[in-house]
């Protein structure tokens, strides 16, 4: 039987009208199939963990809510391989960016940008992307040197530090409360290079 290589997307979005045209698009291109759809945060997660799809297409404003599509982003993050790319109708760039770095997201579209849609989600899964990267830099942006030192170091990463084994196991705690982490697998399953 011959392997499936398309990239599967979950599409998350409580709009339904919208939802349609997002799976008229995904199954028009060869390269890519849709793996399930919902409205809700909740499910979303649990149909990320059970379905592994590689993209996740997340709605920021599920239900009226940023929150609940920047924490369904950000579950799903910690406990799939999936990317998540948030989708949104808001171009505050402050909005946005805040949510990507909470949700742990790998990028965002504009719904006014829907015609971008299939070229992001196929640059998604290729490797990473420049915003990725952004998204990324603005994540760590809250350790200092030295915390970013011991960050290096959690990833499995050579560092030379004159610290003591104490200090440094301080550090360790220091990076995964400012990354709202809650372990050092949580970290290296994140941060870790594709």
């Amino acid at each position: 039987m011959k392997k499936d290589t398309r990239a599967s997307v979950l599409i998350v979005e409580d709009d339904l009208d919208f939802q349609y045209l997002i799976r008229q698009a995904i199954e028009a291109e060869a390269d890519m199939a849709v793996a399930g759809c919902t409205a809700s945060p909740k499910e979303a997660v649990s149909m990320a963990v059970s379905l592994a799809p590689s993209i996740v297409l997340m709605d920021l404003s599920l239900s009226g809510s940023f929150q609940d599509g920047t924490e369904a982003s950000r579950q799903i993050r910690l406990h799939t391989d999936a990317k998540v790319l948030i989708l949104t109708s808001f171009e505050d760039p402050h909005i946005v960016i805040r949510a990507a770095v909470r949700g742990l997201a790998h990028g965002y579209i504009f719904k006014s940008h829907f015609s971008l849609l299939v070229e992001n989600i196929r640059k998604a899964v290729q490797g990473a992307t420049p915003e990725e990267m952004m998204i990324r830099s603005l994540i760590l942006s809250c350790l200092s040197p030295a915390e970013y030192s011991i960050f290096e170091i959690m990833l499995g990463r050579e560092v030379t530090l004159q610290s003591s084994p104490k200090t440094i196991a301080n550090q360790k705690t220091m990076v995964l409360k400012k990354l709202d982490l809650p372990s050092q697998s949580a970290l290296v399953h994140i941060f870790r290079e594709p």
